[in-house]
């Protein structure tokens, strides 16, 4: 089985890759292993993790990574909200679309690696576009108050739920937070996407039905 390192931004990332995407992507030879980005080391060996806090913590975690000769590819699950300023592409970043965005970030990216084993994926807009997809399900998790028409008002604003935006009152995330304050993202993100499922979420979310397409490849 060709095996897969994928560096994640946080623990619902590395739950997601763990809990679906891993068990997924079995069927294709391909074993993924998810690497929580450490932001910052001590002495005695203590590691901080999560979150990709600058561009320079991103790229030695990612040459870390590359270093296993024993793995086929290198790759990330960054949310694109949120980088980092000095995050290569970003002065040039287009103002189109949040797949355009992500593309173009991502080929600054693997430039600047270099290796022809790193394939970089940045996530549209954020994890939390996924809870978009079946408001239905999603709806389901705040038991308090039925949320379905709320959520479903807002993805029905937009082509695709990775279409809702990078503002920082308007992102994915702070959508979410409005409805239901209490939101978790460990906690809810993780039920929302084992509830949804794969196909549904590739069936909505074409920049990550993409980078799926190429992880199915490596097998």
């Amino acid at each position: 089985m060709n095996r897969v390192l994928v560096s994640a931004e946080g623990q619902t990332e590395e739950t997601f890759v763990r809990e679906v995407l891993r068990k997924h992507l079995w069927n294709f030879n391909v074993d993924l292993n998810p690497v929580v980005i450490t932001t910052h080391r001590v002495k005695q060996g203590q590691k901080f993790k999560g979150g990709v806090l600058s561009y320079e913590q991103t790229k030695n975690e990612v040459m870390r990574l590359l270093r296993d000769t024993n793995v086929v590819a290198v790759t990330t699950l960054y949310d694109l909200y949120h980088l980092p300023k000095n995050f290569p592409g970003q002065d040039t970043r287009p103002k189109s679309n949040g797949r355009d965005k992500a593309l173009h970030l991502e080929q600054a990216f693997q430039q600047d690696i270099n290796s022809p084993r790193f394939y970089p994926h940045l996530q549209v807009h954020e994890f939390e576009a996924f809870l978009f997809v079946e408001p239905v399900r999603t709806a389901e998790l705040f038991p308090e108050r039925d949320l379905t028409n709320e959520i479903q008002r807002i993805r029905d604003g937009f082509p695709t739920p990775e279409d809702i935006n990078d503002n920082p009152q308007t992102a994915p995330s702070k959508r979410i937070i409005e409805l239901y304050p209490k939101y978790e993202k460990p906690l809810y993100g993780t039920l929302a996407v084992l509830g949804i499922g794969l196909d549904l979420i590739r069936a909505e979310c074409p920049h990550f039905d993409s980078w799926l397409t190429w992880l199915e490849g490596l097998g």
